[in-house]
């Protein structure tokens, strides 16, 4: 006696194999887990497929008008007649060869809602049936042929429930039933609108784009040329000309085409920039260390500061360091920013420290570069150190640095006792390692001595007794330098200069050359080379 469908008791193993239905003139052979290999198992008990099958009934209603043109009645039921009694033998069929039949056979009466229909039976005899019948691959391509050849007359809610109905049954997603109901439903998909024709973007317009982007390269100069050639003059905004300066500084490049044409622009626009916007277009030739040959672009600055220098002490001070930097100080704006009324003012400001930080370093480049200078000066309660820590870009590339295996290879060389490391000495330049030498070459220990050289820096008495030089071992990495690899950028000009200034003896060690260094033994033999090359003596010969 068979089990009613969804009795209790009734149970089966777990579904693990499936079938795949193939196309005309395609041999049909079972697949891993195709639904329709698990409908066709003899194991198979109807109330386990009952769960696997349990879909709403499809209604006519639901499918919406076909392109056949049969109108439903209101109410949302199918009109009466033949139409409606085809639905009810299709879903009264007794075998997928009998509903098949009543496809075939009534061909003015089919409906695209009936496919859908078919499908669900066809699901429901597989599946109610504890030993279906195997189902002959005739049978499964007709009914895919049927519906391939109808469905461009279905609607799309027809379409995806035959597409539901389809990959449940097992039909194979590369199959032709599959792929011709997912064209279909492809073609009902609203079409997407054509995408904007991206608009024409003239010389400065492509040039503000390109460096607004977060992904520009960092060696774009070519493109940036080539942008900046193609810009009319009023194309060129100080906006764009600042994003242009700022690139050039952030990324090293010292090309001086561009500068020229920031330099030349900074002389034309002169009357309308403030100081806000210059110390910003002169950032890049103070960090590039570059003079411009723009003959007017040092009298363009002074008149800028004279006007301005009341208005935004920040920028003020920000264009006299880049000056600074290119040893281009006017004696004028010193002047100014050196006076009591200007200290107070910024005194009682935000950026008070900064601003005295960089006001003591121009304070030292007049001490050490400007001897004719003769106004006022930085009072001596005013001064702090230049640079209290080391710079923010030796920070945050301290693990590609040389400092380290510099600092072991002098350990091994001279003996810790014989050197210092990261210094930093008056006024506030720190330095890499310092060495103390007495008059006859002999490296000192460094805690016996006084290692700092007086500042402001003493006349050389006409006799001393043993003085000691300091020497020092300045690292030059690859960020110290423009991206050409050549030209130090202008802090670390700046340094060098001054300590030299200040009667410090420098040893430069190149990144090319520690670079070459194969490991710590050539490390060592490179630095006791340079040490001599400078007639330093050490170890039991030195003393």
């Amino acid at each position: 006696m068979r089990r009613p469908r969804g009795e209790p008791g009734s149970r089966a193993p777990r579904p693990t194999e499936g079938a795949t239905c193939a196309g005309p003139g395609e041999s049909w052979s079972p697949a891993p887990n195709s639904m329709l290999r698990v409908l066709l198992s003899a194991q198979a008990s109807s109330t386990r497929l009952s769960g696997l099958l349990l879909l709403p009934p499809v209604q006519p209603c639901c499918l919406g008008p076909s392109k056949w043109g049969d109108h439903q009645p209101s109410g949302g039921g199918p009109r009466g007649g033949p139409v409606q009694g085809l639905q009810r033998l299709l879903e009264q069929a007794r075998s997928p060869g009998e509903l098949l039949r009543w496809l075939g056979q009534n061909p003015t009466k089919v409906r695209a809602y009936h496919y859908p229909v078919a499908l669900r039976r066809l699901s429901q005899l597989l599946g109610s049936l504890p030993r279906p019948p195997p189902v002959e691959q005739a049978t499964l391509q007709d009914l895919s042929q049927l519906i391939i050849r109808n469905c461009p007359s279905f609607d799309i809610h027809t379409i995806h429930v035959c597409l539901h109905l389809a990959a449940l049954l097992g039909f194979p997603s590369d199959g032709p039933l599959m792929c011709a109901l997912e064209q279909e439903r492809r073609f009902r998909l609203p079409p997407k609108p054509p995408p904007p024709l991206p608009p024409i973007l003239r010389g400065g317009q492509r040039l503000e784009a390109a460096l607004s982007c977060p992904h520009f390269q960092r060696r774009p100069q070519q493109h940036l040329i080539r942008s900046l050639a193609e810009a009319r003059p009023e194309e060129l905004t100080p906006h764009v000309m600042v994003l242009l300066a700022q690139h050039l500084a952030r990324h090293r490049l010292r090309e001086p085409q561009l500068l020229e044409a920031i330099a030349h622009f900074l002389v034309v626009q002169e009357a309308q920039l403030n100081s806000k916007v210059v110390q910003k277009l002169v950032l890049p030739f103070g960090r590039l260390n570059y003079v411009p040959l723009e003959q007017q672009f040092m009298p363009c600055l002074e008149r800028i500061l004279a006007r301005e220098a009341g208005v935004a002490p920040l920028a003020t001070v920000n264009i006299l360091m880049s000056l600074c930097q290119l040893r281009c100080l006017p004696f004028r704006a010193l002047h100014f920013v050196f006076s009591p009324g200007f200290i107070n003012h910024v005194s009682g400001t935000p950026h008070a420290l900064i601003v005295r930080r960089y006001l003591s370093l121009l304070d030292t480049a007049v001490e050490l570069e400007l001897p004719g200078y003769r106004g006022a000066r930085l009072p001596r309660r005013q001064q702090v150190p230049i640079f209290p820590q080391p710079l923010i870009t030796d920070r945050t590339r301290c693990k590609y640095s040389h400092k380290d295996i510099v600092a072991e290879g002098l350990r091994q060389l001279l003996g810790e006792e014989k050197y210092r490391q990261d210094l930093t000495v008056p006024p506030g330049y720190s330095t890499d390692f310092l060495l103390c030498v007495s008059s006859c070459g002999a490296v000192l220990p460094v805690r016996a001595q006084d290692p700092f050289l007086p500042y402001p820096p003493r006349p050389c008495p006409r006799a001393t007794r043993d003085p000691a030089q300091r020497v020092v071992l300045m690292l030059r990495e690859r960020w110290h330098f423009c991206r050409d690899g050549r030209v130090l950028l202008g802090s670390r000009a700046l340094r060098e200069r001054h300590l030299g200034l200040m009667g410090y003896q420098l040893l430069p060690l190149p990144f090319e050359e520690l670079e070459s260094q194969r490991g710590l033994p050539q490390l060592k033999s490179y630095l006791r080379q340079k040490l001599q090359a400078l007639g330093l003596r050490w170890g039991p010969e030195g003393g």
